[in-house]
């Protein structure tokens, strides 16, 4: 009901953290230039080893949200989302990002449930358990996926290819059962603007294709919906705000993609070295990518790049820019 507040689990109200009424989109305006004031006070509650409560975003981040979710009308009155919360720095920012959204909103009549999912893969360098104490803090359903995927991959052998677009199919499809069994039709994901642009790059040098990332788009089966509220919000901003907001960032040392360069990685070092020459280097590339990541259905790209590789004889690349993979 569009009338209750948002309840912790502790049955406290949340209220204290929404921002002011907005009755048109140009008071939206006064709403981020209160986020910082409120950030700053909870800052020292976590700071003082207070209970873990929501962060606002700067108004820098928020301001870039609003304007991804109105392009892309990404969430409807009455959705139901689930964060993919791996608890790096981008899902957390964003898990934390949605919840003041839920307030802007309200006040316009669309009202919508948060949720949080995480996908535990089992492997030694990665513990994401400390999310199960932190997101009940925080009063968010939070539902917690153990499958054993690297073992898994290990086991294929030969036959796995490349084990991180194995894990990432593998992830993407428990995602959408959880997201099928517990009643939630959008899945938001934590991708942000560099994350697009290095797939659009690794997808023309690989794939021959113009493709990215998409913002809001139907899976293949048409029941379920994934947004990235982030596009349009750089990395390091991202970085800064998990820093300043103290979140209880854990770092995905996966052994199979990171302790080597990958491919993604060089690209990142890439357009880093052009951007030093051309400082509006993103801005560009955020306006060459708009048609591209604003496409709403998956699966459009698949045939194109396999009638590409009959005629050219090259298969095309894992690990870019794939529809159900990204």
């Amino acid at each position: 009901s569009c009338e209750r507040e948002p309840v912790q689990s502790d049955g406290h109200s949340t209220a204290d953290a929404a921002p002011p009424a907005i009755d048109n989109d140009s008071s939206q305006r006064d709403v981020v230039c209160q986020l910082n004031s409120s950030a700053s006070h909870q800052q020292k509650v976590n700071a003082a080893g207070g209970k873990p409560r929501f962060m606002p975003p700067p108004k820098s981040i928020f301001r870039l949200v609003l304007k991804a979710m109105d392009e892309f009308s990404m969430i409807s009155d009455g959705d139901r989302v689930l964060v993919a919360l791996s608890g790096g720095k981008d899902s957390l920012s964003l898990l934390h990002t949605l919840h003041q959204y839920q307030f802007v909103a309200k006040k316009k009549g669309v009202c919508f449930q948060l949720g949080a999912v995480t996908i535990d893969p089992q492997t030694e360098a990665y513990d994401p358990s400390p999310l199960k104490a932190y997101l009940s803090a925080l009063g968010v359903p939070y539902f917690y996926e153990e499958q054993g995927i690297l073992a898994k991959a290990t086991s294929l052998g030969e036959e796995c290819t490349s084990i991180c677009s194995f894990c990432s199919r593998m992830k993407r499809g428990r995602l959408y059962s959880a997201m099928r069994r517990e009643g939630y039709n959008v899945l938001a994901m934590g991708q942000h603007l560099d994350d697009l642009a290095e797939s659009f790059m690794m997808s023309c040098f690989h794939n021959g294709l113009l493709r990215t990332m998409k913002a809001n788009y139907t899976v293949q089966n048409g029941d379920l919906r994934v947004i990235r509220p982030l596009v349009y919000v750089r990395e390091e901003m991202l970085r800064h705000f998990a820093e300043q907001a103290r979140l209880p960032v854990i770092t995905e040392n996966c052994p199979a993609c990171f302790e080597a360069p990958k491919e993604r990685h060089r690209v990142k070092r890439l357009l880093a070295e052009q951007e030093v020459i051309f400082p509006r280097l993103y801005h560009s590339l955020q306006t060459a990518l708009q048609p591209l990541m604003a496409k709403s259905a998956c699966g459009l790209e698949s045939g194109v790049a396999q009638q590409a590789g009959s005629r050219t004889g090259l298969a095309p690349q894992t690990g870019t820019a794939s529809d159900e993979e990204d």
